[in-house]
């Protein structure tokens, strides 16, 4: 059905949860990708639909088995020179794509609110080891934020970054406004780019990841929409309307959150107090 709507699928799998599958589409730009994003979802749900059964973009639908992320990889171009890339640097990633990772890392607390935007999203962060919750960089690491993917010397033009925290339900408008930012601003500002994580970063100690310097990023949603709206970078991205009615709303989901009382308080509490 995608493909005869014009949006071309490279990969299709099932995944590790049930029912869970992944597809991946192909590149495009921004805007593009986010248009076939937000078509790809209804496609999706029509599609269950007529088959009787039911899709959903929910990041964690089941306590028990993994979430479902949005990995959204990444390049920049001028022309038609892919200048993420550099023959014979460490994973041929250039010096501008170094600083842009850097920019995705200093910043990814403040655009957390956008790439995962709502309270559910941060069971699947922070759900059990599952997702890159920790703000790090990695060749070919699963554990990290930033991922350089596997790449081939006759590639060059492939070269790009996978950022691994989005999940299946942001606003993809918002997040690759967000991302690119973030990267840009890395790039203008001369970031210089932390030493990368090795080690799967949910193994480490909390020391180890301290002496690492690298840090968590927000553990709810209250805590990432405070982080969003003392940063300027976001605030200019997103412009002063977008801004302030993106974190009245969250602000909102929040409160509405806050105030259940869940199944887990019920078991865990009901027959002890």
């Amino acid at each position: 059905m995608l493909e005869s709507m014009g949006i071309s699928v490279e990969f299709s799998h099932h995944e590790a949860a049930p029912g869970q599958n992944e597809i991946d589409l192909r590149y495009a730009d921004a805007l593009t990708m986010a248009d076939n994003i937000m078509t790809f979802r209804t496609v999706i749900k029509e599609v269950a639909y007529e088959h009787g059964v039911f899709a959903s973009f929910m990041p964690k639908p089941l306590m028990e088995y993994p979430g479902s992320g949005m990995h959204t990889h990444l390049s920049l171009f001028e022309g038609d020179t892919n200048v993420f890339y550099e023959p014979g640097a460490r994973y041929q990633i250039s010096k501008t794509g170094r600083a842009f990772i850097a920019g995705l890392l200093r910043h990814a607390a403040e655009i957390t609110a956008i790439t995962n935007q709502w309270v559910n999203s941060y069971k699947r962060l922070w759900g059990g080891g599952e997702a890159p919750a920790f703000v790090s960089w990695g060749h070919n690491n699963s554990s990290a934020m930033v991922r350089i993917p596997m790449y081939k010397p006759s590639k060059g033009q492939a070269t790009r970054v996978e950022v691994r925290t989005l999940d299946t339900a942001c606003n993809p408008y918002l997040a690759f406004a967000v991302l690119l930012a973030a990267g840009l601003k890395g790039i203008e500002e001369g970031y210089e780019l932390p030493d990368e994580a090795e080690d799967d970063v949910w193994s480490l100690t909390d020391g180890e990841r301290r002496a690492l310097g690298i840090d968590a990023l927000p553990t709810s949603l209250h805590e990432a929409v405070t982080v969003m709206e003392r940063s300027d970078l976001v605030a200019e991205t997103l412009g002063e309307h977008v801004f302030d009615y993106f974190l009245r709303n969250k602000r909102q989901e929040w409160v509405d959150y806050r105030t259940q009382v869940t199944p887990f308080e019920l078991e865990r509490l009901l027959p002890r107090l």
